[in-house]
């Protein structure tokens, strides 16, 4: 590991004005030279494997005591950035009227891991590619912008079919944020001019062909909420993985579904493990919206959400597995007890 300086934040203002002392103020926070540290479980392993190397720490820790609360209101769930994975997945109301979002988080790494990683953390998670994590290989556009992409041709099994383009098919790997963006989540952000929102789907940038540009965030941002609008009792995460423990996703799926006199008002689909970013559906959702259910249109609504997907050499496998869990999650979230 490089030698690297550390700070203390004890306020916000003080984290945002240190971590806007980067150099390289036009970078994207997740290339930035201060780097934030909460949890510590992306950001110290990519430091050991010299793929980020940032001269500053800035410990925000101390915000916790203003950036971590669950608050469950009566029109929406607000969720501090500090929060910890395994604090919101246990409580009860997140439970009753979110289990997308409580099931997204039980299902993402350890226990271990989850008691100290942060909710702000997790859906800044970068790519789990091999060929971005490993320094030995030059052609990584993300990591070394114009140098190609060598998993086109090489091992992709875990790549993505969806959101890719020629310059990166790299995959998005969290689960939380699939619930997010299925919600209509947005998120809050303290910077240099205070806070600021926008929709959580705006916040990651598919690679097009900028590829290191990861996020919407500016120099010195910090993501210090996220705000979920309304209900979803009759919602749910399901993912395929090679195991059952720790491990990302093959595929995955965030479905939430308003459903009154046997007819599907209102529906909501997303797909993580197969997307270069958090994805969500539109095409599923119409289909299904106004519809009753049955076999035959959760198996539309699936082919409408791998419609424009573009599987390689290893993962075209991704697309087929891809439909039967929209469908089966389809099939969990219409048969759930409310």
């Amino acid at each position: 590991m490089r030698p690297f300086s550390y700070q203390r934040a004890t306020d916000p203002d003080m984290a945002v004005q240190a971590l806007s002392a980067d150099a390289a103020v036009d970078n994207p926070l997740t290339r930035a030279t201060v780097q934030p540290l909460a949890g510590g479980t992306t950001l110290i392993d990519l430091m050991k494997l010299d793929v980020m190397r940032p001269a500053a720490i800035v410990d925000i820790n101390p915000l916790a005591e203003g950036w971590s609360a669950i608050d469950p209101g009566r029109e929406n769930l607000r969720l501090g950035a500090l929060a910890k994975m395994s604090d919101v997945a246990a409580q009860g109301e997140v439970q009753r009227n979110y289990p997308v979002i409580a099931n997204s988080l039980k299902l993402a790494a350890s226990a271990q891991l989850r008691n100290m990683a942060t909710l702000g953390g997790n859906v800044m998670q970068r790519t789990r590619c091999p060929y971005f994590r490993d320094v030995s290989y030059e052609n990584c556009n993300k990591r070394n912008p114009g140098s190609g992409c060598a998993a086109m041709d090489g091992v992709n099994r875990m790549h993505a079919v969806l959101g890719v383009s020629d310059q990166c098919i790299a995959t998005y790997p969290g689960d939380f944020a699939q619930a997010l963006i299925a919600l209509d989540a947005t998120v809050e952000i303290t910077g240099r001019s205070g806070t600021r929102s926008m929709p959580f789907a705006q916040l990651h940038k598919a690679p097009g062909s900028t590829p290191e540009t990861e996020t919407a965030l500016r120099s010195g941002e910090l993501i210090s909420a996220f705000v979920v609008p309304g209900r979803w009792p009759r919602s749910v995460y399901l993912k395929a993985r090679d195991r059952q423990s720790y491990e990302f996703a093959l595929s995955s799926a965030a479905v939430a579904l308003d459903v009154q006199h046997g007819a599907i008002k209102d529906a909501r689909v997303a797909l993580g493990g197969v997307a270069t970013v958090p994805w969500r559906s539109r095409e599923a959702e119409a289909l299904l919206k106004g519809q009753t259910f049955d076999d035959g249109l959760a198996e539309r609504a699936a082919e409408a959400a791998f419609a424009d997907a573009k599987g390689r050499q290893y993962n075209n496998f991704k697309i087929a597995l891809g439909k039967r869990v929209v469908a089966r999650a389809l099939h969990r979230a219409v048969t759930m007890e409310i």
